[in-house]
């Protein structure tokens, strides 16, 4: 039992770790919301889109990890978007929220091939606090304070898209933060790196089915952690609604087949209203101790604006 004890101690260390001054990221893009890993979508669609995220990860646990979320953003003239994203985000006794402003610009770089490319920017706002009031005394006699921290950060995103072909480079948290609070060991490099690509194939025999497999992949400079993310969604087009169903498989990418998540997800866009659901199993050594991770996407596009730029248009065929 002891043992037991020890592992989801250390699992959740691990992902409040990872917690610290860097915006969640789970599967969130995944409910048509590309702009929350990189701020260069921003501004691509023929609406205001409003995406509203609620996370409660291995159910069943206590104080177990859980994000609440809400993402807006919007083309800014024919060329050009903005947006907005604040989170809220808990683990265990430590907190942390905030957010972050965008802005994309987008250009073309073939008109009849329709190849696009996209420059993003965002300033962020985290804050990072620890609940002590849970503390006992004489176990942790060294936090003496709730250790807060405000970062102010920069993300940059890269977008190129042809045809039904996605790819999106992105660099969060350029900058180094001030350890001046904390021990001399903890780092101050919060950089991490990301890709996210993929691809729409139209089916054969069916125009109104869409295949998009897709990759998402981070890598954290500090202590050199990345995970890959592995997805495929079937799209049922319906005129302007559409439903969906798919998959994802996250995995360290020093253990390829060992799974950190894996689960289904569905969703759906009925006129101007949007939901999204996804199950993800854990893996690893808490799955006898919870029942997975839920995650529901609600949204709502509003102010339809048909683009007279094909690099802002709607990014659903």
């Amino acid at each position: 039992m002891k043992n037991i004890l020890k592992i989801i101690v250390s699992l959740v260390m691990v992902n409040s770790y990872a917690q610290e001054l860097t915006i969640p990221t789970f599967t969130q893009y995944l409910g048509d919301n590309p702009y929350v890993v990189s701020p260069a979508y921003a501004g691509i669609g023929d609406n205001i889109k409003i995406r509203l995220n609620g996370l409660t990860q291995w159910v069943g646990m206590k104080n177990a990890p859980d994000n609440q979320s809400l993402a807006v953003d919007a083309r800014l003239g024919q060329r050009s978007g903005i947006g907005g994203f604040l989170y809220n985000d808990k683990n265990g006794n430590t907190f942390q929220k905030g957010g972050k402003i965008s802005f994309a610009h987008h250009l073309i770089l073939d008109y009849y091939e329709n190849r696009y490319v996209s420059f993003g920017m965002s300033f962020v706002m985290n804050q990072f606090y620890i609940d002590v009031t849970q503390f006992d005394p004489s176990y942790d006699p060294i936090v003496t304070n709730n250790r807060d921290l405000n970062n102010y950060n920069i993300d940059l995103g890269f977008l190129y898209r042809q045809q039904g072909f996605y790819f999106a480079a992105n660099v969060s948290n350029l900058l180094d933060k001030d350890t001046d609070k904390f021990l001399i060991k903890e780092p101050n490099i919060l950089r991490n790196f990301s890709a996210y690509t993929g691809y729409k194939i139209k089916s054969s025999n069916n125009s109104d089915i869409e295949y998009e497999p897709s990759v998402f992949y981070q890598l954290y400079q500090s202590d050199k952690r990345s995970s890959t993310d592995v997805n495929l969604k079937v799209r049922f087009m319906d005129y302007e609604d559409y439903y969906w169903a798919g998959i994802s498989y996250r995995f360290l990418n020093d253990q390829l087949f060992q799974p950190l998540n894996i689960g289904p997800m569905a969703g759906l866009k009925k006129n101007n209203f949007y939901f999204a659901y996804s199950y993800q199993y854990t893996t690893n050594a808490l799955s006898a101790f919870n029942s997975g991770t839920h995650m529901v996407t609600l949204g709502y596009d509003i102010f339809q604006g048909l683009s007279n730029c094909p690099c802002t248009s709607n990014e659903i065929d």
